[in-house]
């Protein structure tokens, strides 16, 4: 009963603060008249502040989306967007002497002990956790750093619970009822959510994300991460070192500070594009609450970010990674058939798909924007639309990469709230192609095969018998796959060419551990530059089928 009931108190909490106002100017304005009688609040506090009020009652899921929704100023109306942003530090807060208790459990030591001073009043209070000032203690008794605290909510476990199973209850209806359940995929949404906010509740896990990224970032004039002091955290409690910076959002602030906002937009986009395909580590929550700007006066030429609030983190499968980073470049070239290709080959479209079809849909959806001056073109718009439109042509709906759509669109909001004439698109591409340069070059596949190299030893006793079953099985014809499909001919044509990679890819993998095996043993013959000349024909004959098995794009 747990999802019903919860199912209620959203209702009812919508028509507490009169809510019926935001359906003005929509379809359903006439559904006002419907829900007004219900109401039992008054119209005349601003309707921002209403929804913000309704959003925090409703709890942790409700905030967050309305942080999201606070990011997006070029869509909403102004006097709503500065209601939502207070969701992002202002939320209700909760006893600081309950927050005491809570660290001292979690701890296992007096607050007194841990902390040479510590504030009960919080400095910041969100939808999961609230933030203290403190200062640590020195060995000889003494105040030390200064730090934050940074406290989960107590109670927040069952709310949550319940909103999740509200969740799962509607996914359920919507994969028993929804004619392309199959392709939405309403289950695997839910449990990303899930993933999510378990991770939010979890300070051990935020702090190590924290750490990582950190390291990542470590020498950069471009971000700033936070110390985590791991002696005085703990699942429910984490300490940082605290750091002051300007809310990238306080355009006043900025102004003062002398800090060329036109640098700090398109450094934001490079740092974006950076933690997605350099480190495949990044901040998936980066509204202006979580991303200030140092407001060093020696940095007023050369601003940097600092990064707060790691609990939400995004990844992406090599795969993903590969194929979205692709897109973005064939985006950038206005290469609508590879677009096409790319979103079959990933496996987020069937194979069975006309690839003209598609690329037309392409098209017609990219094609509007680039008749537009560039710096106002927003990526984020037109990746969303392009997945939306692919929906039509049986999308699968992919889980793991709407975060990442989510944090295009809010590091778009917050770089275009800096500077309204950006031009992401010129500032996005050479990041981007500089990254791919390294990701895919021979420095990297070398280092990779590094890696990889005692793996590789040690399996290679099985690789004749492999190579013999491999070859077995092509000359018998074990291998075919009857596929009938008017693409019969191209399918045919890509197995071909994919078997005689395969191929070479493992003969070249025999005679490099030929090559090490004889360089190690220092096999007789000829000797090229200290190199017996075995040793050079078999890395030659290696290096030369890697280059045959190596994928060409069309």
């Amino acid at each position: 009963m747990a999802a019903p009931l919860r199912a209620l108190r959203i209702v009812r909490v919508l028509f507490k603060h009169r809510l019926d106002a935001l359906l003005e100017g929509t379809p359903f304005a006439k559904l006002r008249w419907v829900l007004r009688p219900l109401g039992r609040g008054t119209s005349e506090t601003p309707r921002g502040e209403r929804l913000r009020a309704a959003l925090e009652e409703l709890g942790p899921i409700f905030v967050k989306f309305g942080q999201i929704l606070s990011t997006r100023r070029d869509l909403l109306p102004p006097d709503v967007a500065d209601a939502l942003a207070l969701l992002r530090d202002r939320v209700q807060p909760f006893d600081g002497a309950e927050a005491r208790r809570i660290i001292e459990a979690q701890l296992g030591q007096p607050i007194d002990v841990l902390y040479a001073e510590f504030d009960e009043t919080p400095l910041a209070s969100a939808s999961i956790a609230q933030v203290h000032a403190a200062r640590l203690r020195n060995a000889d008794g003494s105040a030390g750093r200064a730090v934050v605290v940074k406290v989960v909510r107590p109670g927040i476990d069952a709310q949550i619970d319940a909103d999740l199973s509200l969740l799962k209850a509607l996914a359920e209806v919507a994969a028993k009822t929804h004619p392309r359940a199959d392709k939405i995929r309403p289950h695997e949404v839910v449990a990303e959510i899930e993933t999510t906010l378990r991770g939010e509740l979890d300070l051990q896990r935020e702090g190590a994300n924290a750490s990582v990224l950190r390291r990542f970032w470590i020498d950069s004039d471009d971000l700033y991460v936070p110390e985590v002091f791991w002696t005085h955290s703990h699942e429910r409690v984490l300490t940082l070192e605290r750091v002051t910076g300007i809310p990238s959002d306080d355009i006043a602030a900025l102004e003062a500070a002398g800090i060329s906002r036109a640098k700090l937009a398109a450094k934001g986009v490079r740092v974006f594009y950076t933690q997605v395909f350099r480190d495949n580590f990044f901040h998936a929550d980066a509204h202006a609450g979580n991303i200030w700007v140092d407001d060093d006066p020696a940095r007023r030429d050369n601003p940097r970010f600092i990064a707060l609030d790691f609990g939400i983190m995004g990844q992406l499968s090599a795969n993903d990674q590969y194929y979205l980073a692709e897109n973005f470049m064939a985006i950038f070239q206005r290469d609508y058939r590879r677009i096409a290709e790319l979103h079959v080959e990933a496996g987020w479209m069937p194979a069975h798909l006309r690839l003209d079809d598609l690329e037309a849909a392409t098209r017609a959806v990219c094609e509007p924007y680039f008749t537009r001056p560039l710096a106002e073109i927003s990526l984020g718009e037109v990746l969303v639309k392009l997945f939306k439109t692919a929906q039509q042509y049986e999308l699968t709906l992919q889980p793991q990469l709407i975060l990442l759509q989510k944090t295009l669109l809010n590091i778009e909001g917050v770089a275009r709230h800096l500077d309204p004439k950006l031009d992401i698109w010129a500032v996005a591409q050479p990041v981007l192609t500089e990254i791919l340069k390294k990701r895919y070059s021979a420095a990297w596949l070398a280092e990779e095969f590094k890696k990889r190299l005692p793996e590789i030893i040690t399996r290679a006793p099985e690789f004749p018998r492999l190579i013999h079953g491999f070859l077995s099985q092509q000359v018998e014809g074990r291998h075919r796959i009857r596929i009938d499909s008017t693409d019969i001919a191209e399918l045919a044509r890509i197995s071909a060419i994919n078997q005689r990679a395969a191929v070479y890819a493992i003969l070249g993998a025999g005679l490099m551990i030929t090559a090490a095996v004889l360089f190690g043993f220092d096999a007789g013959g000829p000797a090229w530059g200290g190199v017996r000349a075995a040793t050079w024909i078999a890395g030659a004959g290696a290096l030369a089928c890697f280059v045959a098995a190596w994928p060409r794009r069309r």
